[in-house]
């Protein structure tokens, strides 16, 4: 137990018990107690002899050695009393086990008894919520985690940061200090930035649960215009349930639940974060839970302004008559997603600062991609080669039809829902009735029979023109599961709108390294420049303001090679301007801008463009409008050349501070002029 009697048992050469243990490092002490009955909270019996040679083969055998033998029935025995809880809350028992009979059904065990039990507990402190004698852990075993009830992705991006293959690259979140003027925050150093495993590492050897002094328990981490409507009370998981767990049984689109804040924006990137192991752990490190070394202090990483910050939170939320007021997880015991909600909100300065925003906001900061969006009544050229190089690319997928303004999620005839946001989660060419024919899979995120049923949908005529093998392949289950098929020609027809988040080559090689696999040979090429416009200097607004426009930042980008697999000899970017650092100046009265930009072919021309240049030129491409969103995109197909991108406001003389994204399929260059 992790809170037992007193004293410490700290010699590998004898068993765990009676005592505070150190769990992190006395792997043998663990284990020996762990095996031989050792006791919980309030002092159980002493363990069992264990030496060093008999922890080496446990882990040897945990690490992938094969079993010898069905020993299961003694081992569970021998820890009967410890997970059944037989003995009462705060005892453990069960009769001691000759370690030797460990060689034999252990990683049975693991695998199915401890797997399934980790996260059960067999007490909690109610003045702390603390847990008391917590059973197994991922550093102990080092199976990256079933213990944690990881998926088969996270399991092994857990064991390469456990074993330090990969090492994420982070920057400590600092709380900003933002000024009333819309100028960045002043940050402070960053020897004053909270370090989650150094002070998780304090609170362990002070025997004391993390409390933010960053991100207190009171009302100004929840509003800043107005009092909570309600009173609240904050609570850690420990003291709202009995088996708090991080992520119960592995973590699913349908798992999040939206509480009384107008997130849903939020929610939905948060359930699109789910279909991707990979990316859901970037973001919900998998090296944390409510059992191995629980301080009552979590972490979670987000993209913010081109760089990974990681944002340390305790674990206090806010409740109301006992139940948790915000997003939670459809699970009464698992609090990822409530956690994840607590570290944005610290991310953006308050909850309250979360009112409003766009899937595609939430979901650029969870994976540091760049969103684009469609209308799909007139879509682009070549659509679905763009959509399928996409898919190789590892893009994220959005797409949704628009509401009946009299019925909100009107059922149509088809089985699809109106002003609904579905995920596109797989493409492909099968034979049909008419020869090849793309088809994509889309998900309904409530999982339910809600599906499509027309053509391709489950069960229907046109699947007896795919082979047996063939649909082996595609892992193609008919249930009643909210995940449908459907034709390219369909998709067109019935849906209206669809975003994509395209992933810039960084992220793709950090997944690489995260889990060893090598996901797609084609990724974007980008580049990123950060920029402000400033009163009277860099804020010239938009063209219609011709005698200041060229006051505005200007970018020059040289594209050097076409579009590979293209005969036309075009090169496609992406360009996105992003303005900075609004939502945390929110509680001073500032909103987004209208912004846009303008992109300019000058072949033959170098340095900055002049006022007479603007006037005898028009742009070659632009963004479609000035808006008032964060983020502005806009996608071109150009011939190889130079060009100019001019971002700015609308309105002259208004400040801000921007971050510029260019994404292309080549080679690019590009500077600030």
């Amino acid at each position: 137990g992790y809170d037992g009697g007193s004293g410490y048992s700290d010699d590998y050469n004898r068993g765990g018990g009676s005592g505070k243990m150190k769990i992190r490092d006395q792997i043998g002490d663990i284990l020996g107690g762990f095996i031989g009955g050792g006791g919980g909270g309030h002092g159980g019996g002493g363990g069992g002899g264990i030496n060093i040679g008999d922890v080496a083969g446990i882990i040897g055998n945990l690490s992938g050695g094969g079993s010898k033998g069905d020993k299961i029935g003694g081992l569970i025995s021998g820890i009967g009393g410890l997970i059944s809880k037989n003995k009462g809350q705060y005892h453990g028992g069960g009769p001691n086990v000759n370690p030797n009979s460990l060689n034999g059904g252990m990683v049975d065990v693991v695998s199915g008894l401890v797997g399934q039990l980790a996260h059960r507990f067999l007490g909690v402190d109610p003045t702390t919520g603390k847990i008391i004698g917590a059973i197994a852990g991922n550093v102990i075993f080092n199976l990256g985690g079933k213990d944690n009830n990881l998926g088969h992705v996270g399991k092994v991006v857990l064991d390469n940061i456990i074993s330090g293959k990969f090492k994420r690259k982070t920057d400590p979140f600092v709380k900003p200090e933002p000024s009333v003027l819309p100028r960045p925050p002043s940050p402070a150093s960053k020897a004053e930035a909270l370090d989650f495993y150094r002070t998780r590492e304090q609170c362990l050897q002070e025997r004391r649960l993390f409390e933010d002094p960053e991100f207190p328990a009171c009302d100004s981490s929840l509003f800043f215009s107005k009092r909570p409507p309600k009173p609240i009370e904050w609570r850690r998981p420990g003291e709202i349930i009995d088996d708090p767990q991080l992520i119960y049984e592995g973590q699913s689109r349908f798992d999040v639940v939206q509480g009384e804040l107008g997130d849903c924006w939020l929610l939905a990137a948060a359930a699109n974060l789910t279909l991707r192991d990979e990316l859901f752990y970037r973001v919900v490190p998998p090296d944390q839970s409510f059992t191995e070394n629980y301080a009552g202090i979590f972490h979670f990483q987000f993209w913010q302004y081109g760089r990974w910050v990681d944002v340390v939170i305790d674990d206090r939320l806010p409740t109301s008559s006992g139940e948790l007021l915000f997003m939670h997880s459809r699970e009464h015991n698992e609090f990822w997603s409530a956690l994840l909600e607590k570290a944005y909100a610290k991310l953006h300065g308050s909850y309250e600062a979360l009112k409003g925003g766009t899937t595609s906001e939430a979901l650029e900061d969870m994976t540091g991609g760049l969103t684009e969006f469609f209308d799909l009544h007139s879509p682009p050229d070549h659509l679905m080669e763009m959509m399928m190089r996409g898919f190789e690319m590892g893009s994220l997928f959005g797409c949704s039809i628009e509401a009946d303004p009299y019925e909100w999620e009107a059922r149509m005839s088809n089985g699809l829902v109106r002003g609904h946001a579905y995920s596109i989660t797989g493409m492909r060419m099968v034979n049909g009735p008419r020869g090849r024919t793309p088809i994509l899979r889309i998900r309904n995120p409530w999982g339910n029979e809600q599906e499509w049923n027309g053509a391709w949908s489950d069960n229907s005529h046109e699947w007896q023109y795919v082979s047996e093998q063939e649909k082996r392949d595609m892992g193609l289950v008919f249930s009643h599961d909210g995940e449908f098929w459907m034709s390219f020609d369909d998709f067109m027809r019935y849906f209206e709108k669809m975003e994509i988040c395209n992933l810039g080559p960084d992220v793709m090689n950090e997944i690489s390294q995260m889990t060893g696999v090598h996901s797609s040979q084609t990724t974007w090429a980008t580049n990123i420049h950060e920029g402000s416009w400033i009163r009277y200097r860099s804020a010239g607004g938009c063209r219609n303001y011709i005698e200041t426009f060229a006051d505005n930042p200007q970018y020059a980008i040289h594209l050097t090679d076409s579009d590979p697999d293209d005969d036309d000899e075009l090169c496609t970017v992406i360009i996105a301007v992003m303005q900075k650092y609004r939502r945390e100046l929110k509680h001073a009265g500032v909103e987004n801008l209208a912004i846009g930009f303008a992109v300019y072919d000058t072949s033959g021309v170098s340095g900055r463009l002049t006022r007479s240049y603007f006037q005898t030129h028009k742009s070659c491409a632009r963004s479609a409008a000035f808006i008032n969103l964060r983020e502005v995109t806009a996608r071109f197909r150009v011939p190889p050349g130079t060009y100019v991108i001019v971002p700015s406001t609308f309105e002259p003389n208004e400040e801000a501070e921007f971050l510029l994204r260019i994404y292309t399929n080549g080679f690019i260059e590009s500077e600030e002029l």
